[in-house]
């Protein structure tokens, strides 16, 4: 079902959703009613089956940054303006990004200009993520009276644990170009701005390529392995493996190799959490 959203932009091309910030003029910052329309937006690509791969992006000379600062100067502090907010997570579940939105499909985070503070819950909850060669990082929680926990601990095992703290501690008066945040690995990938949304696209379709259900399952047994311990998330991944033997894409997969053509995959499996 295809909704409209005052926040967002949400489309499909081919085998990929794009969902994309569109508050230019604020800067992509999250208001209320992003944060709302969010919850839906990931829905709404999930559940559509010939949606393979999710590319997040933002309009305009920011990709995401973060928090609405004049919304929380006008509730009279950050308590006040999220205290509406908790109460229709409780109600309706989910959270701003795909991964507390449990959306196990590949999600392509293009980082297409500034990047600020909440802007990197985006960053540590993808799968792959690249950036525009004019890509700006920073995260200015301390600079604005906020404290910074949740996304840089969302970056840890992405970038050394020095950069987390330097970034974080020197507020608005550190910011990493792309170069650097490649160097450090926080990004894959840097794509000439001129062509950015063009060259994603075709990354996207690259992955939109393989098995659906495989990519879906491989990435439920990945972040559980981020988030639980080793052992645990060994005995789940063998589970994976050996109880996807039985479905189509298993022979499938072998039988286009073999023939040298692309494979004609199942619908998706998601998995059962």
């Amino acid at each position: 079902m295809e909704m409209s959203y005052e926040t967002l932009i949400v489309e499909k091309r081919g085998r990929v959703g794009w969902l994309i910030f569109n508050r230019p003029e604020s800067m992509n910052a999250f208001n209320l009613k992003m944060a709302d329309e969010l919850i839906d937006a990931w829905r709404q690509l999930d559940d559509d089956d010939d949606v393979r791969v999710i590319v997040n992006t933002g309009r305009g000379r920011a990709f995401q940054t973060g928090v609405d600062v004049k919304e929380v100067a006008e509730a009279g502090g950050m308590g006040n303006r999220v205290a509406g907010r908790e109460r229709r997570d409780d109600e309706r579940g989910g959270g701003m990004t795909a991964r507390t939105n449990n959306v196990w499909k590949p999600v392509i985070c293009a980082v297409n200009g500034l990047c600020v503070g909440g802007g990197f819950h985006f960053v540590g909850d993808a799968d792959i993520v690249v950036a525009s060669t004019g890509a700006t990082f920073m995260d200015s929680h301390v600079s604005v009276g906020q404290v910074s926990a949740l996304e840089p601990i969302g970056l840890i095992g992405r970038i050394p644990f020095e950069a987390i703290m330097r970034m974080v501690l020197l507020g608005r008066y550190e910011r990493l170009d792309a170069e650097r945040a490649l160097q450090l690995g926080m990004i894959s990938q840097i794509i000439d701005a001129e062509r950015f949304e063009d060259e994603v696209q075709v990354l996207a379709e690259k992955v939109a390529l393989n098995s659906p259900s495989t990519m879906i399952l491989s990435k439920y047994a990945i972040w559980r392995g981020l988030e639980a311990g080793r052992t645990e998330a060994l005995e789940f991944g063998l589970k994976a493996v050996r109880d996807f033997w039985d479905h189509p894409d298993n022979a499938e997969g072998a039988r286009a190799f073999a023939e040298k053509r692309e494979a004609n995959w199942a619908p998706p499996r998601r998995p059962r959490i």
